[in-house]
């Protein structure tokens, strides 16, 4: 059991390293080929921040642990809401911009609003067989196209955009990076699936309950990162906008790949985990719009850490 846990944090650690070198990696390429500083952080420096989501789903998706694949996505969509900005707004209130609320939040609402409805149909209509077939992945890859196209051409025309500071790199630097950091991915994404089912059978729980807590916690731990030494700096503007752009390229992007490899499967507890996040971005949107300095405050983040942990002892009840 030590074994399966030290081999789990050394998948996290090897995971969360793939996705900062595959990232500094192709942004050095991509300023290198003259990509606009706007366009990098839109894309790669986005992509980067799911894609240690994505590798443990495509890893799940392969080995036929298509249950993790979900309850990961759900589960760090969940941390990042409830978790994440409620303990960086403990720590410093947090601003939201213009954006965040009227586009980045409501996006994020409807993704979770979009899963709930797919859970639905599906033990309504399909027996439980499947929760996420193909088609609806491939239904969710084209609303991520379509996220992706507005945001890139709304960001063309904002005329407060500010450069990023990306740097070029050398090409076979950038290539090096990518390639190491691709490789850290897939072997962290493996050690993560194949350890966390360990555990599932050992402490005779679902693979569910596991990805939902431990594996989406791991996941997550960039943007908790981030969050908080934001937060720490007083200068957490951005930690709004990080996080659910975050939860959008999980629903959209990797839960869209990861059900074209393979159907998502039904679980127990999907209606309540996809609800919950789709009620996290309804309370964030809530909470940031009524008020006069348009911001989450202390004790909005205490009460969202509140209801994460109500959530935990409901599912440790259910065991």
């Amino acid at each position: 059991m030590v074994l399966f846990f030290a081999l789990l944090i050394l998948g996290f650690v090897v995971l969360i390293l793939g996705a900062d070198w595959l990232v500094n990696g192709a942004s050095g390429l991509a300023k290198r080929l003259h990509v606009p500083d706007l366009v990098i952080g839109l894309t790669v420096v986005a992509f980067g921040t799911s894609a240690p989501e994505l590798m443990v789903n495509l890893m799940a998706a392969f080995n036929n642990e298509s249950e993790i694949a979900l309850t990961n996505i759900l589960g760090s969509n969940s941390i990042n809401t409830f978790v994440i900005l409620g303990v960086s707004a403990l720590i410093y209130p947090i601003k939201s911009q213009k954006c965040s609320r009227q586009y980045e939040i409501p996006w994020s609402f409807f993704a979770g609003l979009v899963i709930v409805l797919m859970g639905t149909e599906c033990f309504g209509l399909c027996g439980n067989e499947f929760v996420i077939s193909r088609l609806d992945g491939i239904v969710l890859l084209l609303i991520f196209s379509l996220f992706m196209y507005y945001t890139l051409n709304m960001a063309k025309h904002n005329k407060d955009a500010q450069e990023d500071g990306f740097l070029p790199m050398k090409i076979w630097k950038a290539f090096l990076l990518i390639g190491i950091g691709m490789v850290a991915l897939v072997i962290g994404g493996e050690l993560i699936v194949s350890n966390a089912v360990s555990i599932a059978q050992a402490f005779g729980v679902s693979q569910a309950v596991i990805g939902v807590t431990v594996v989406a916690l791991g996941t997550s731990l960039p943007e908790l990162a981030t969050s908080a030494m934001a937060a720490l700096k007083k200068n957490p503007d951005l930690a709004i906008g990080n996080v659910i752009g975050s939860n959008i390229f999980n629903v959209f992007f990797v839960l869209g790949i990861s059900a074209v490899i393979r159907p998502l499967p039904s679980y127990p507890n999907l209606w309540i985990d996809a609800s919950l996040a789709a009620f996290g971005s309804g309370l964030l949107l809530l909470f940031v719009t009524t008020n006069r300095k348009k911001e989450l405050k202390r004790w909005q983040g205490a009460f969202l850490l509140l209801c994460y942990t109500i959530y935990l002892m409901w599912l440790l009840s259910t065991l």
